[in-house]
């Protein structure tokens, strides 16, 4: 289709055989990520795990209550001076309590909670009500930490067993996904082999779509079976897909609606709920505010007039746990008699809350909650589907008569920890799997409101088959007068950063100075003098425009690094420079995976490799640099040594076209 499908293999086999070795490569994942990490928890020191964000300390614990669906949680703050650290805590995932003993070792306390919520440096985490919490807030020098992630692992194994053994519909959108469209299948009658089903009306026609967007919308209302939208960097995708389910509501009374991410569930949700649909959130957003929280399960639920009864049911059920008296002959009956009435109120708030939802939104592992059982959909919508690993997909299609697919997989893929199971091919996409097998069933979004010409062209060119275009509004967009929108700075032709105020930095260097290190196993590679130069670059640039214009303007920058050291790095820089202090709030600096979906007028790119052998590490997965290089509006820096980089054709490629324009 297009060279993203290098990506893509082209054995076939049979689906439950296909699925069966799915499983077998999921399990390799799960045994590496556990192993993981034991080692994490084993080996690696405290200090390393802060800077990575998988752990806080140290930590204040604040007060335990009983929320609205009943569970215990704890509030937990951030203590410290490492607020410039990206954690990676978020709903739903596991964590542990740990306490430093004076040795500096570690003890855990048994017990398996779950976040809650996370708002800034204050995290909410619900623990198991058994008593034990006590012994974590009598603690000294505590702290938390991600815990291995056992429950999505159980849930994907549960998804393709149940989709191999299944009949039916799923039995049959099995077979359709993994079955060519033009090659038959065992057991297939039609010679053509499976065909998508669609129905077939006169297109509907949306003023404010473009051509593609509007083609993508009608291929949704028409398939029976599955659509997917294709959508590059900047061309709309969130917008079509809005469209889409907007439409399809108006044909059905109520969708599920999934992404991989809570912060994509987020994104999506809040764009539904701006167009006036009536969104139900289950789990909690990662981003916690009053609009946010507005249409999530928990809190539509504190608001129920009849949840003020309810909580003083269950008040009155721990009031008569912890207070039974020996010999109270009718305490199970007044027990029972409670927990009936606190079930009776619980399904009566749940029915109207379910049933005045148009859309039920909730990650793709979140589409296996309780709440959700028995719950049937016509249609399914994944967002950032080329994210997610294909088990994830299967939990909520389970649930659906057909599914629409959104994203990109030329862009960032599913994140696999396994080498052997990459391999393997357990990074290809339920999404991959259909634009392969299904092509009729793809739109491909082809006009770009974000970058200037010359900055989309190279990626439509590698990525698209140069199938994208650019609205005329943004073809020519710059910052400067006859300013060249791409520059890639080569760290290989520099000897030393002039005017540097970094003292990590050698006066006179023994070896050239624009290196990589590496820090620590498994933590990444830094280039402190390239990260020095990334801030000069800035600074130049910015100097160019002029203070008054950046303010009043608010232009807006991203500083992107593949390598979290680095990026970590580069913000102590940025908080320590003088120059950028009246900037900071329009400054961000992050890795690519945390610039996913986003955009900024100005993008710096650290690449930080720099080496004789030509070794760059996972920065041959050029899906990651396809992202990094589309986040730019205006203006795109690259920085790197082109020595080590243009010994791959894809960084070849790329120097040659930005030292062309």
């Amino acid at each position: 289709m297009y060279l993203c499908s290098q990506f893509m293999g082209n054995q076939q086999v049979s689906p439950i055989l296909a699925l069966q070795q799915q499983r077998l490569l999921l399990q390799m994942e799960y045994a590496a990520e556990k192993e993981a990490y034991r080692k994490q928890t084993e080996e690696i020191g405290l200090q390393r795990k802060v800077k990575r964000g998988d752990a806080w300390y140290p930590l204040k614990m604040g007060k335990s209550y009983y929320n609205s669906l009943n569970q215990l949680v704890v509030e937990v703050f951030r203590q410290g001076d490492d607020d410039d650290i990206e954690h990676n805590f978020e709903f739903g995932r596991p964590v542990c309590f740990f306490s430093v003993a004076v040795n500096s070792k570690l003890k855990y306390f048994p017990i398996t909670a779950t976040v809650s919520y996370v708002d800034g440096n204050r995290m909410v985490v619900a623990v198991p009500d058994n008593g034990q919490l006590i012994d974590v807030q009598g603690a000294e020098n505590v702290g938390i930490q991600l815990f291995f992630d056992e429950t999505s692992y159980k849930m994907m194994f549960e998804a393709l067993d149940r989709v191999i053994r299944a009949k039916s519909r799923l039995g049959y959108l099995r077979d359709l996904f993994y079955t060519p469209s033009n090659s038959p299948s065992k057991g297939e009658k039609r010679s053509g082999g499976m065909k998508a089903e669609s129905f077939t009306f006169a297109p509907l026609h949306f003023p404010y779509l473009n051509r593609t967007q509007e083609d993508a919308v009608n291929k949704v209302l028409r398939a029976k079976d599955v659509a997917i939208v294709h959508g590059p960097p900047g061309t709309g995708k969130t917008t079509t897909l809005v469209e889409a389910i907007y439409e399809t509501l108006r044909r059905e009374n109520q969708v599920l609606v999934c992404a991989q991410s809570n912060m994509a569930v987020d994104w999506i949700s809040e764009k539904l709920v701006d167009r006036g649909i009536n969104v139900l959130r289950i789990g909690n957003p990662t981003r916690v505010n009053d609009k946010m929280l507005s249409f999530t399960y928990e809190r539509r639920f504190e608001a129920h007039p009849d949840y003020t009864l309810l909580w003083s049911i269950r008040k009155a059920i721990r009031d008569l746990r912890a207070h039974r008296k020996r010999g109270d002959e009718k305490y199970h009956q007044k027990l029972e008699r409670l927990k009936e009435r606190a079930t009776e109120l619980e399904v009566r708030i749940n029915a109207q809350l379910f049933g005045e939802a148009r859309v039920i939104a909730s990650t793709l592992v979140g589409s296996a909650n309780r709440l959700l059982e028995g719950q049937k959909f016509g249609t399914l919508f994944i967002d950032e589907a080329a994210q997610a690993l294909e088990a994830a997909c299967w939990i909520p299609i389970r649930r659906v008569s057909r599914v629409v697919f959104a994203g990109d997989h030329c862009q960032l893929p599913p994140t696999v920890k396994s080498f052997a199971a990459l391999k393997a091919g357990l990074g290809k996409t339920l999404m991959e799997r259909i634009v392969e097998n299904h092509p009729e069933t793809v739109t491909l979004l082809k006009m770009q409101y974000r970058m200037n010409e010359e900055i989309m062209r190279f990626s439509s060119d590698w990525f698209y088959g140069n199938q994208v275009e650019s609205a005329p509004e943004v073809k020519f967009r710059s910052i400067l007068d006859l300013d060249i929108p791409m520059t890639w700075i080569d760290t290989s032709q520099f000897d030393f950063p002039e005017n540097s105020e970094n003292p990590e930095l050698p006066e006179k260097p023994a070896q050239p100075l624009f290196r990589e290190e590496f820090v620590g196993e498994s933590f990444g590679r830094i280039n402190k003098a390239e990260a020095e130069l990334t801030l000069l670059a800035l600074e130049q640039y910015f100097t160019k425009i002029g203070k008054e214009r950046i303010l009043e303007e608010r232009l807006d920058v991203g500083v992107i690094s593949p390598y979290r050291a680095q990026v970590q790095y580069l913000r102590r820089l940025f908080k320590k420079r003088e120059f950028f202090k009246p900037y900071r709030h329009l400054i961000s600096v992050n890795t690519v995976d945390g610039f996913q979906g986003q955009e900024r007028d100005i993008i710096l790119i650290s690449l930080v490799r720099a080496n004789d052998e030509g070794q760059i590490g996972f920065l041959r997965d050029l899906r990651r640099m396809n992202v990094a290089i589309t986040r730019a509006r205006m203006k795109l820096i690259i920085l790197g040594d082109a020595s080590t980089m243009t010994r791959h054709p894809f960084y070849k490629k790329l120097y040659e076209y930005i030292d062309a324009l």
